[in-house]
C-alpha cells in the first residue's frame, strides 16, 4: 500500500533523514512519514469536509452561496426544491377540486328561496342540503312578500338574464352559474335585476335553520341580534328540489318538483345568457 501512494503521489520522495525525524516524531504508532495513517488507526474520525469530498476551504466557498458549506446549500436548494413541488402539486389538487365540483352538479338540486317579508328575495342552489350553494342569487328589488303573492296567484316563472360580453383573444368564457349580475323577471315583468352573493353568516344561519327540511315553506323565529333587520317583517323561506336541465352553455332551468308527483311545477327558475 504504501509502495502503491509513494507511486501515485506526485510529491518528492522524502530522503533517509526526514524518514528518520518522521519516525522519532511522527505520534509512535508505526505510521512512519505517513501521519495520516497514524491518526486513522488512534481512531479520529475524518473531517465532514473530507467524507464529503470536499476541502475546508472549498466547503466554506465553494457553494453557491458564500460562507456557507456546500452541504448546508445543497440541503437549501432541495428544500426549495419541495416547496415548489409541493406549490405546484397544491394549484394542480385546488383546479381539479373545482373542476369536480363544477361537474358533480347532477340532474336535480335542492332550492331554497328565503328573505324578510317586507326585503329582498333570496334563491340559493345546492347540490345537498350541508354543501355550499352553487349559486346564491339576491333579488335587489323584488320582496319576497311580492314574491308569495304571485305564487298564491298560480305557476310562477322566474327569469335571470345576462349579458354575453365579447372575449379577448385566449380568454375562456365563464360558467353560467357564476356570472356576477343578472336581469331579473316574474311572469315576463321586469322586477330590478339580481347579484350574486357569497354566502354568508346571514345566509349560512338560514340554511342552518332549513337543513333539515327537505320540502317545506314557514317562517323561522328571529335571534336576538336581528335589530333593524327583524323591522322588514317576517323571515320566510321556501325549500324543495329542483329538476335541473341544461339547454346550453348558455341557457339553464330549473322545475320545483312536486313531492306527490302529480301536476306540474309550481315554480321555475330560468338562467339565459344572451
Amino acid at each position: 500500500m504504501a509502495r502503491a501512494f509513494r507511486a501515485a503521489s506526485p510529491l518528492p520522495l522524502p530522503s533517509s533523514s526526514s524518514r528518520a525525524a518522521a519516525a522519532n516524531g511522527g505520534g509512535g504508532g508505526g505510521g512512519g512519514n505517513f501521519p495520516w495513517l497514524s491518526r486513522k488507526r488512534l481512531g479520529k474520525p475524518p473531517s465532514p469536509q473530507r467524507r464529503g469530498g470536499v476541502s475546508g476551504k472549498e466547503g466554506e466557498g465553494g457553494g453557491d452561496e458564500p460562507g456557507k458549506p456546500a452541504a448546508e446549500v445543497q440541503s437549501s436548494s432541495s428544500r426549495k426544491r419541495a416547496d415548489a413541488l409541493a406549490r405546484l402539486r397544491a394549484a394542480f389538487l385546488a383546479a381539479i377540486t373545482h373542476r369536480r365540483r363544477r361537474r358533480q352538479l347532477g340532474s336535480s338540486v335542492t332550492g331554497t328561496i328565503f328573505g324578510r317579508r317586507r326585503g329582498r328575495v333570496h334563491v340559493a342552489l345546492q347540490t345537498d342540503t350541508r354543501s355550499p350553494p352553487v349559486l346564491l342569487v339576491e333579488m335587489a328589488a323584488y320582496s319576497t312578500g311580492a314574491l308569495v303573492r304571485e305564487m298564491s296567484s298560480g305557476l310562477v316563472r322566474l327569469a335571470l338574464e345576462c349579458e354575453k360580453q365579447p372575449l379577448n383573444p385566449g380568454e375562456k368564457r365563464r360558467a353560467l352559474l357564476e356570472e356576477p349580475t343578472w336581469r331579473a323577471y316574474c311572469n315576463g315583468r321586469k322586477c330590478g335585476f339580481a347579484v350574486r352573493r357569497e354566502c354568508g353568516a346571514d345566509e349560512w344561519r338560514v340554511l342552518g335553520a332549513v337543513e333539515p327540511v327537505s320540502v317545506g315553506a314557514g317562517v323561522l323565529p328571529d335571534d336576538a341580534g336581528a335589530g333593524a333587520a327583524a323591522e322588514e317583517g317576517d323571515l320566510m323561506y321556501m325549500r324543495a328540489r329542483f329538476e335541473r336541465v341544461v339547454g346550453s352553455r348558455d341557457s339553464e332551468a330549473f322545475y320545483m318538483m312536486n313531492p306527490d308527483g302529480s301536476g306540474g311545477p309550481e315554480l321555475s327558475i330560468y338562467l339565459l345568457r344572451v
